[in-house]
């Protein structure tokens, strides 16, 4: 069991409507992860959402030669977060993928969340959000590499699982990077 810390932030992924049913990306079970994190926020001294936030040239979107639909468009509806998560719950977003030539999975990745993190005292986050074969892998190995410890919520992520077993290699490879799993149930609050 882990105890929620002063030292501890939330990272929510990319809690965006691009990424729920109906999106032009959508996780299949996407929806699920709104519960558990709504219920945690409170909880925590520092809650940090990332969001995909991308230029219309963008390398990755399949238009430009890349894999991706469209998706995340800067300031379009798609982008913004869900009605389904308690926004007013959030003390910072980070924007991510601004650059047209980096896939922006990574909340970390040409950010300035490590030095937030930082500035706000936080040693350990625990990580939650969309998807977990992506971006959720990404900031998490890239949690660990700055030397933050990492928890990955297991009930409060979903994957997009594009090939079979997807998730489960993201999953082993976070924990091969020294990241924790728990349940937001198994939590003290």
């Amino acid at each position: 069991m882990y105890h929620i810390e002063p030292g501890d932030a939330l990272i929510v992924v990319d809690p965006q409507n691009d990424f729920l049913p109906g999106g032009s990306l959508a996780v299949p079970e996407g929806n699920r992860i709104f519960e558990p994190i709504n219920r945690l926020m409170p909880f925590f001294s520092y809650v940090v959402a990332t969001r995909d936030w991308h230029p219309r040239d963008h390398a990755y979107f399949q238009a430009n030669g890349g894999p991706w639909p469209w998706h995340c468009l800067a300031g379009t509806q798609g982008a913004q977060f869900s009605p389904l998560l308690h926004a007013e719950q959030i003390d910072d977003v980070v924007s991510k993928g601004t650059d047209p030539k980096t896939d922006g999975y990574s909340g970390f990745a040409a950010t300035d969340l490590a030095e937030k993190l930082r500035m706000h005292g936080i040693r350990r986050v625990f990580v939650a959000g969309l998807a977990t074969d992506y971006c959720v892998k990404a900031t998490t190995l890239d949690a660990r590499s700055a030397g933050f410890d990492a928890i990955v919520l297991t009930d409060a992520i979903a994957a997009i699982d594009a090939a079979p077993g997807d998730a489960e290699r993201a999953l082993d490879e976070m924990r091969a990077s020294g990241a924790q799993f728990t349940r937001s149930a198994d939590l003290a609050l």
